[in-house]
């Protein structure tokens, strides 16, 4: 991995330059994240916009009644959630074009594997028609929505018939609820039919929002579940009818509508509510505002504002590829104009992207599924992901701030920026929302309390701030206005960036499902165990690979529940000991460490789709850019480790004393560990040195006054060696001057 981005000359003084970085500044101030959805249709006509309109406010309504006056029971609940979910995928998401001949090829020849799946259950007689005619038509229809020109208004028929048939699917459990649930098991036709249109919609509309891989793993774990007793070793077990996995899965609450899903369908979905309507009042611009007017201006300022938008928005999107599409339209560019190479922009805007997931309070949507896996309180959880959130960034300013100094690249001119101060007195009230959501958490209040408080606080805090503008006489200094239009365009924009969290965590479920249903989760636990000789760092390696791995094309929130499944639990039994029940410390460890390496996954190469996202808007090498992504975001993966070992990081069995001391050690820690990763302070430092130094920064993040003390000693002496090394020559002469 190199060391140096090496840009071309900075030219931030170049008036061409600043023209266009002033026109580049107040684009990013424009910027609405919320307002673009990657891979949606760009050229819906009126009829459809309206029919995503309507389906989306109602879906978001839904949740706000729901939220208000109680849920509805399980599978009511998330059968209304996926049912306008999956009728949004098809009506927002079109079929991937195939436009090279290999293209063309690689879908015909997965067309082919589905009928060979079909013909192979039907002349074996393991699969009747009641499941076999279902799943023709789903092949069909997603076939035809590719080759059939067939489009009235715009919208290819077979995706109208999709979106029905997934509002049907799911909609015929709300309808059916009560028979269901008396039925206790029992398997009819009508009942397996629908479940077999739901399971593979899902996997179809994962295909069209996330990609290939999270289906192939899916429909890996299905077949898996069906073909048990043909399996080797370990992996095999009894097997189960079609009949049977499809009920499991589609008609009870452990496979599509499990815990991921039924966290969608409540927590999830009103915090989305609520982060749609903070955007809507400002709070992005204002964001932005705040970061170019306090970082913009500083060495690297560029890509220290590329770091604070993407973090505020990756914490609301739930996903790096996404948020760095976003941002990075608007933040690389300027980086690049700043005198960034290519793939350094890139890094810079994939790593903060990526960070973003693990900035709280949304976390993009882990928070709300740890709740279930752990037990664990929400407001308990967001606690503990504060300090290593915090280490995250710090560091990546570090590595941000040395190599630019190292570099010579300044900041962009203060007369371009905004000002802090005017900003915090005229729209200082914008905070109110976020400070509200953490009081009523403090107070004990739920989750889904909370969400709804804030959403009230944010609408009438608008109001307030309407009345006050208007009354002063200054109705144009406010930067946006939640009208009535506006609110409910809110509402639908929450179920726009819904969309791909809903389909995710349904087809997590089945995942998850397969694993209960065949034992596979303690069976892998165990293996992960023995491979790792019961030791704890060799188990926690193995589990990064593992998440890593995962995290090939598989979106964090459904790596997250596939390895809080079957590596989170081995860390547990380590952690656990003799103990009768893993500590909340434990839990929370080791869920965090397995969602942390599943979402630094997103900028690890070879496969690293936040920095592939980059690449494709600054013109540079992917793996290059993946390879700085890793080296910028060091920190990401250097404290899952300490805080597993160091729990006072997560803020876990520490008195408010201890916790601070953690906190404020860790930050030297992440900021020491930073410095040694470029190897530069006022000039450069020799691997001799650096490798020391890298030591002590793990010291200090590790909690504990002797390797505190012993990390700040080694790091003092380095930072004083290099300041009286190569400190100004002028000083010297200055000092005799003055004696």
């Amino acid at each position: 991995m190199t060391n140096d981005p090496t840009p071309a000359a900075p030219a931030t003084e170049d008036p061409e330059v600043l023209r266009e970085l002033e026109k580049d500044v107040a684009e990013l101030e424009q910027h609405d994240a919320a307002e673009e959805t990657a891979g949606t249709r760009k050229d819906m006509r009126g009829l459809w916009r309206g029919a995503v309109f309507a389906v989306g406010l109602v879906l978001s309504l839904f949740h706000l009644y729901t939220g208000a006056f109680g849920t509805l029971p399980g599978l009511q609940q998330r059968g209304v959630h996926l049912a306008l979910g999956l009728g949004l995928v098809f009506l927002l998401y079109p079929a991937k074009e195939q436009d090279t001949r290999n293209q063309r090829i690689y879908g015909w020849a997965l067309t082919a594997g589905g009928v060979g799946i079909l013909a192979y259950l039907a002349a074996f007689q393991i699969a009747d028609w009641y499941v076999l005619a279902p799943a023709v038509g789903v092949l069909l229809l997603v076939q035809a929505a590719r080759y059939v020109p067939w489009r009235p208004l715009g919208m290819p028929v077979a995706d109208v018939v999709l979106a029905l048939l997934g509002i049907g699917s799911g909609m015929f459990l709300v309808v059916n609820y009560q028979d269901i649930i008396l039925s206790a098991g029992r398997i009819t036709p009508e009942y397996v039919a629908v479940g077999t249109v739901g399971i593979l919609l899902v996997l179809v509309a994962a295909q069209r929002t996330l990609g290939t891989a999270l289906v192939l793993l899916g429909s890996l774990m299905l077949a898996y579940a069906l073909f048990g007793p043909l399996m080797p070793g370990f992996l095999h077990h009894g097997g189960y009818t079609i009949d049977r996995i499809v009920s499991s899965m589609f008609l009870g609450t452990e496979g599509v509508f499990g815990t991921p899903l039924a966290i969608s369908s409540t927590f999830i979905f009103l915090f989305l509510i609520f982060a749609s309507m903070l955007t809507r009042t400002g709070m992005e611009r204002f964001f932005t505002d705040l970061a170019l007017g306090s970082t913009g201006w500083a060495t690297g300022g560029t890509a220290k504002v590329g770091i604070v938008t993407s973090a505020f928005s990756g914490t609301i999107t739930g996903s790096s590829v996404a948020n760095t599409v976003s941002n990075g339209a608007f933040t690389i560019p300027m980086m690049k104009k700043s005198g960034y190479k290519p793939e350094y922009a890139g890094a810079v805007e994939a790593a903060s992207s990526t960070g973003g997931q693990i900035a709280p309070p949304i976390m993009g949507a882990a928070a709300f599924i740890m709740i279930e896996f752990t037990g664990v309180p929400y407001l308990e959880i967001i606690q503990a992901a504060i300090v290593p959130a915090i280490l995250f960034f710090v560091a990546q300013f570090i590595v941000v701030h040395y190599d630019s100094k190292k570099l010579g690249i300044r900041g962009i001119p203060k007369r371009l920026l905004p000002s802090v101060r005017r900003l915090m007195v005229t729209r200082g009230y914008m905070l109110i929302p976020i400070i509200g959501l953490f009081v009523l958490l403090s107070m004990g209040y739920s989750p889904i309390f909370s969400a709804m408080g804030a959403i009230a606080i944010t609408v009438g805090m608008n109001i307030v701030a309407q009345l006050v503008f208007l009354a002063l006489g200054r109705w144009q200094d406010m930067p946006d206005r939640l009208s009535p239009w506006g609110l409910l365009d809110g509402l639908v924009n929450a179920a726009r960036v819904a969309v791909p969290i809903i389909v995710a965590t349904a087809t997590a479920g089945i995942i998850a499902g397969v694993i209960t249903l065949t034992g596979l989760g303690l069976k892998l636990s165990d293996g992960l165990l023995s491979l790792a000789g019961g030791q704890l760092l060799p188990t926690m390696v193995l589990s990064m690979l593992a998440c890593l791995i995962l995290g090939i094309g598989v979106p964090t929130t459904a790596n997250y529940v596939i390895t809080a499944t079957l590596a989170a639990p081995a860390i547990i039994t380590i952690l656990q000991g003799d103990l009768e029940a893993p500590t909340v410390a434990m839990l929370l460890t080791a869920h965090m460490f397995v969602y942390y390496f599943g979402v630094m996954a997103d900028i690890t190469p070879p496969v690293c789709l936040a920095a592939y996202a980059a690449s494709g808007i600054s013109g540079g090498n992917p793996i290059m850019t993946g390879a700085h992504s890793v080296r910028i975001a060091v920190s990401g993966f250097v404290v899952p480790f300490m805080f597993v070992l160091s729990p006072e990081l997560l803020l876990q069995e520490t008195t408010w004393a201890t916790g601070l001391l953690a906190a404020v050690t860790g930050i030297l820690g992440a900021s020491v560990v930073g410095v040694a990763v470029v190897g530069y302070i006022n000039t450069a430092i020799g691997w001799y040195l650096r490798i020391p130094l890298a030591a002590a920064g793990i010291a200090l993040l590790y909690y504990g006054w002797e390797s505190d003390l012993a990390g700040l000693v080694v790091a003092g002496a380095i930072f004083g060696y290099q300041w009286f090394r190569h400190r100004p020559a002028a000083a010297p002469a200055q000092a005799a001057a003055t004696a």
